[in-house]
């Protein structure tokens, strides 16, 4: 499995011959030139996960490619007159032999019900998890994490925790796109997740990750 960060949380996951593209949000931009996409996931509707015209740029280029997303995005595609496929908490897809799995049903709490929209985390090849904006523990084991690290729901010592808790082989670092360079947030994850056996990654933009 190759992974390729742009930016925050859009991600080019390449299993076997399948191009996955997540969350073409509003921190990034190279996802707009990919070509060969099959599948779009996408967790939420924060702009910073669905930028509409990212999204519409992205499927001018790849016109085969499917969105698969939750009833939350969904609402906003159907306004758009763009077609979706449903894919959330508890259930399965099978694209081109690859396994996409979708968990969780709620954004993490920011404040009382701001954002509280439908998030939904996803695993892909039974390998990788991306849980969106969300601490999800999709109960079953993960080799990779997506790790988000910076942002209004959540703090370092949650995002440590996190990872504690569901014991990838490796994480690396999303929902970074605020931060301004790599510094103290991923020293501290530095310093503590290779104590409980995570290998942790700063992940960068346009950064590759071969697992």
């Amino acid at each position: 499995m190759k992974i390729t960060k742009l930016g925050h949380c859009c991600l080019l996951i390449e299993e076997s011959r399948l191009k996955i593209l997540t969350d073409p949000g509003m921190f990034s931009t190279s996802q707009n030139e990919m070509k060969s996409i099959d599948v779009i996931l996408v967790t939420h509707e924060h702009q910073d996960h669905l930028h509409m015209d990212s999204l519409k740029a992205v499927l001018r280029n790849n016109l085969k490619a499917k969105v698969i997303t939750n009833r939350g995005v969904g609402k906003l595609l159907e306004k758009e007159g763009i077609g979706y496929e449903l894919l959330e908490d508890k259930q399965g897809k099978t694209i081109s032999g690859i396994l996409l799995e979708g968990f969780g049903e709620k954004h993490a709490t920011i404040y009382q019900d701001f954002g509280q929209v439908v998030n939904t985390g996803y695993c892909i090849a039974s390998r990788f998890f991306y849980p969106g904006d969300a601490f999800y523990n999709p109960g079953k084991p993960v080799e990779i994490l997506a790790l988000p690290v910076a942002g209004p729901w959540l703090k370092l010592e949650e995002a440590i925790d996190y990872a504690t808790l569901l014991k990838p082989k490796v994480c690396f670092s999303v929902h970074d796109g605020m931060l301004k360079f790599i510094g103290p947030t991923h020293k501290v994850l530095h310093t503590f997740l290779p104590t409980v056996g995570i290998e942790f990654r700063d992940a960068v933009k346009d950064i590759e990750l071969v697992f």
